[in-house]
């Protein structure tokens, strides 16, 4: 992009988190991301006349101003603060009401699918499911869908129902929701979520993009901006034990309170899963070197619902590298290991198709999914902070004059493409398949006809053929 080009910077500070250190000393973690301009806490632009100018142009809906309350219909984003509990090992979840009489679920916030599922049987590890037959305004679709993850999967009858959102609306909503009947690997021991709300584009909804997601619903019914942003407080020590750190969701705006600075924005590459474009990474100030498509192979994606940063095989081993000759850890605490003495491991995980931006990086910022205008926008987060010292920044513009222009790579295939590939594949095995099955059928068709006495009248060509 050139000398004047402007990029993010996205410091991680890791700590090093034993109970023995006097203090915690940063040592910066960096992630650059190419962005826009700085946007500015609220201001209200002016015309020349000295009066407020339109408000909606940005496609973002702020909490505090009072014009704006009709454009969020039934929206409270106020009451939307600490409507999370949860932490990054165990996953960040909002309390819904289901159905008529409603039934009351914890769900799964994920940035990184779309589709939304609740449990519809009881399972070993959840205390609550969806019983569709106590629900008198639940409608089946007829169809199943499976949704596989990284890490674990789970099928599911399709249906609709009305949904309720406690902490933030004050209406129901009629929406898409699957019922899981079978899963595996999905709801794991010491969990306290009972199903998933995919909040990512409806180009990634099983089994197809057709299956209007969630969100998409709540904007058309309740009126609200195409927009969320959340804030997961778990940057710091989290609670022991079976306690949360909580956090925020904010469907339809962004909340003032929930961060400081200014909110920076970095452009959404393909509308699929959030996908973004790392510039490069740093370990101790200093650069890995490796070439930017690396970072970006296939893609990079925020993805709530995943609990490390993700990272390339090559990049992920030049970090290691990179970490031991800096003497740096970046690390988190694990929960229930059973031990009586604190364990850690090491925060960052190897990736076999992404660099995921997952909850342990997420938690140190107030993230901005602003879907209206095609970018993610990141600002300092409050409760972000360890002794009350933060534990993450974010720094710029800086030169990005010696990075490529275009870090994605150019020839990626996203999985919509890897469908429309297969069911062509399908369809053109469907044709050669009827086709052969047509020549099958032409000798017995021909069998009528009159033969030479000589011949050997047998029905089979197979058989025929063996005849010497």
């Amino acid at each position: 992009m050139g000398a004047l080009a402007r990029a993010l910077l996205l410091p991680l500070l890791a700590q090093w988190l034993l109970r023995a250190a006097p203090e915690l000393a940063p040592a910066p973690f960096t992630l650059p991301l190419r962005v826009a301009a700085a946007t500015n806490r609220v201001v209200a632009p002016t015309t020349e006349a000295g009066t407020p100018a339109e408000r909606h142009a940005d496609g973002l809906a702020l909490a505090l101003e009072p014009a704006l309350a009709s454009a969020a219909g039934a929206a409270n984003f106020l009451a939307m603060v600490d409507n999370l509990q949860g932490d990054s090992g165990r996953g960040y979840y909002l309390e819904m009401l289901i159905g008529t009489p409603p039934q009351k679920l914890q769900i799964l916030v994920d940035t990184g699918s779309s589709n939304f599922a609740v449990a519809g049987a009881p399972h070993s590890y959840i205390d609550m499911y969806f019983d569709t037959e106590r629900s008198s305004t639940y409608r089946s679709k007829g169809f199943d869908v499976t949704v596989k993850y990284t890490q674990g999967s789970w099928t599911g009858f399709v249906g609709e129902d009305l949904v309720t959102i406690p902490k933030g609306f004050n209406s129901s909503f009629l929406v898409n929701i699957a019922t899981i009947f079978e899963s595996e690997n999905f709801f794991l021991p010491g969990i306290k979520w009972n199903g998933i709300l995919g909040l990512a584009y409806a180009t990634l909804a099983k089994p197809s993009s057709s299956l209007e997601t969630f969100f998409d619903s709540l904007v058309t019914q309740a009126n609200i901006p195409n927009v969320f942003s959340m804030q997961m407080c778990g940057a710091g020590l989290p609670v022991a034990g079976s306690g949360t750190n909580g956090g925020s969701l904010v469907l339809g705006g962004i909340e003032p309170s929930l961060y400081k600075g200014d909110i920076w924005y970095t452009p959404i590459k393909e509308e699929w899963y959030y996908q973004i474009e790392i510039l490069k990474l740093e370990i101790g100030g200093q650069s890995l070197n490796l070439d930017c498509r690396e970072y970006n192979a296939d893609k990079a994606i925020v993805d709530s619902g995943t609990t490390l940063l993700r990272l390339p095989q090559k990049v992920f081993d030049a970090v290691v590298e990179a970490v031991a000759r800096a003497s740096l850890l970046y690390i988190q605490p694990m929960m229930g290991a059973g031990l009586n003495y604190e364990c850690y491991r090491f925060g960052i995980s190897p990736s076999t198709n992404a660099l995921v931006i997952g909850a342990t990086v997420m938690e140190g910022f107030y993230v901005i999914f602003d879907r209206a205008r095609k970018r993610v926008g990141f600002a300092a987060s409050p409760c972000a902070e360890i002794a009350g010292a933060a534990v993450s920044e974010i720094s710029g513009p800086f030169s990005t004059e010696d990075i490529a222009s275009n870090c994605v790579p150019a020839q990626s295939l996203s999985e919509p493409i890897l469908w429309i590939v297969s069911y062509a594949l399908m369809s053109v095995c469907g044709a050669i398949l009827l086709v052969l099955i047509v020549l099958l059928l032409l000798p017995f068709r021909c069998q009528h006809r009159p033969r030479d006495p000589e011949v050997v009248n047998d029905e089979s060509s197979l058989v025929r053929h063996r005849w010497k």
